[in-house]
């Protein structure tokens, strides 16, 4: 989320060497709603960043825990690209890229795809979240070289069988105990919350009275936590391919926590939509196309199939899953480039077929690896580290079998994936030590504007209409079409009512759809 687990990031930009300044005292009314006395705004040093110097970067220090603001601090690595029209700037706009969490990278990734509205009159700022990236980080190993031995144990994917389910569970049971050892104290802080009195440190830090905030997938979630810590500093926040915030945090349920959002059922929503419009398509336009919809979907189904009984080097009938999973997100141009591989695979997997297993031997592996930082340490712990310390989950591995039957039941191939992808949740060790766990329905200085894609493949559409309504102040844009974020998967709808919103404070009108720029597949689509 980003999807969980995306393939490996662009390494992160380099901020300029030094340690982080003393942090200056909190100007009046500043300072964050701890409970506990307020914490010290940072000083930012900003300077162009080594190798991209149209960015510039930063060092933050903040507390470790924001309850005992005079005890130990961590720092943030920053990252803004500053307004274009900085004669007519708004402020600072603060990017959440989800789970991913390496926003000094994410923001260079995406930077084309804000609003050219929006990049004209704001400094768009990101950072990696606390414990992350080139942050103060949660390493639970002692070098890179070890990670990857770890990650060479792990199946491609997602387990299938019962030899493959036993080394998953205990692989992310060792890497649970690596981090107690190495970790604990960053490992209690790294709650939404946490992030959110983070934020709200780094809006006083750039000199803004009140936050303007795009967040992203689980970014959504850091956003409803922030509206309701600091519900009387936001001035703009648009939240773009919700999570439902009580699921999140709900306890009591035998579902894990993307069960409990609904995402197998969006990704199977997500492949059905796909492997129709491809059949609809011609060949030319959706290279898996076999003619027609219920002929592409028998074609993906032999194809699985196929490579459960003679996998196609990397690739698996788990990594072929996982691969479509996460490449569902993208509709333009990943759509075409799903279908290419897919239509690879099955070419080079057709029984005695020339140069069988060669050519999709040479496709591209997903890597486990959500980011890279500049030394290579693959971060596999971050993820989990945001998301099991807060989120509840089902705390017996045992478990988790029986919950992939009900998921593939209900979802098919996608509930595999989604399944496994919670587990290491059960035998994670630490707990987070201040989470935010409700309510949701304080009223906000400004409306909160939150936006759903119909078929999102990942945080289904229900989510944003969940958020939607949780939020004490807020209103829906829905965008009619496919993908993961309407920031990448544009639409000149959503670009010119996020503009209006963000510089001028206006909503939509309620009811509002927006369509997007491109179909999958061609006019066909």
């Amino acid at each position: 989320m980003g999807a969980f687990v995306p393939p490996a990031a662009a390494a992160t930009a380099a901020p300029v060497p030094g340690r982080a300044p003393a942090p200056a005292p909190v100007p009046e009314g500043a300072g964050p709603d701890t409970g506990a006395g307020a914490s010290s705004v940072p000083r930012l040093d900003w300077a162009p960043c080594l190798h991209t110097p149209r960015y510039h970067c930063a060092t933050a220090r903040v507390p470790l825990d924001h309850r005992r603001p005079w005890g130990r601090t961590i720092e943030l690595a920053l990252i803004k690209r500053p307004a274009v029209e900085p004669h007519r700037r708004v402020g600072s706009l603060f990017y959440h890229p989800g789970l991913r969490a390496d926003g000094t990278a994410a923001l260079r990734e995406s930077y084309e795809d804000f609003p050219l509205a929006v990049r004209k009159r704001f400094d768009l700022v990101s950072w990696d979240m606390r414990g992350t990236g080139q942050s103060t980080p949660v390493r639970c190993f002692r070098s890179t070289a070890q990670a990857l031995r770890w990650a060479e144990k792990l199946p491609d994917g997602f387990p299938v069988g019962a030899r493959e389910r036993k080394v998953w569970i205990r692989s992310w049971a060792e890497l649970g105990r690596r981090c107690a050892e190495r970790a604990p104290a960053l490992l209690r802080h790294m709650s939404a919350a946490d992030t959110a009195r983070d934020l709200d440190l780094l809006r006083a830090a750039v000199g803004d009275r009140r936050l303007n905030y795009l967040g992203t997938s689980y970014g959504t979630f850091v956003g409803a936590t922030y509206a309701n810590l600091f519900p009387h500093r936001v001035r703009a926040m648009t939240l773009d391919s919700n999570v439902n915030p009580r699921e999140w945090v709900r306890r009591g349920s035998w579902l894990p926590t993307f069960l409990r959002q609904d995402f197998d059922l969006a990704s199977a929503q997500g492949l059905s939509r796909f492997l129709d419009l491809c059949g609809r398509s011609t060949p030319d336009d959706c290279a898996f196309s076999a003619g027609n919809p219920q002929a592409t979907r028998t074609k993906f189904e032999r194809l699985l199939h196929r490579l459960r009984h003679d996998p196609q080097g990397y690739w698996t009938y788990a990594a072929t899953v996982s691969f479509v999973v996460l490449q569902l997100r993208d509709v333009d141009p990943g759509w075409t480039e799903l279908a290419d591989k897919l239509q690879e695979l099955w070419e080079d997997s057709a029984p005695a077929g020339p140069g069988s297993g060669l050519r999709a031997r040479t496709l591209p592996a997903p890597s486990h690896a959500p980011t890279h930082t500049d030394d290579d340490y693959p971060g596999y712990e971050w993820q989990y580290a945001m998301m099991c310390g807060e989120s509840p989950n089902p705390r017996d591995p045992r478990r988790y079998r029986a919950i992939e039957r009900f998921s593939r039941a209900r979802a098919g191939d996608p509930g595999s994936y989604w399944t496994w992808r919670n587990e290491p949740c059960a035998t994670w060790p630490v707990r987070a030590a201040n989470p935010y766990t409700g309510p949701w329905d304080r009223y906000t200085a400004a409306p909160v504007l939150t936006v759903g894609i119909t078929n999102d493949p990942t945080t289904p559409y229900e989510g944003s209409l969940a958020m939607t309504r949780q939020l004490a102040n807020a209103r829906l844009l829905t965008v009619k079409g496919d993908g993961h974020m309407a920031l990448m998967n544009p639409s000149d709808c959503v670009k010119r009512h996020e503009s209006r919103y963000f510089i001028k404070g206006v909503l939509p009108p309620r009811g509002t759809v927006c369509r997007q720029d491109h179909r999958p597949f061609g006019p066909l689509g």
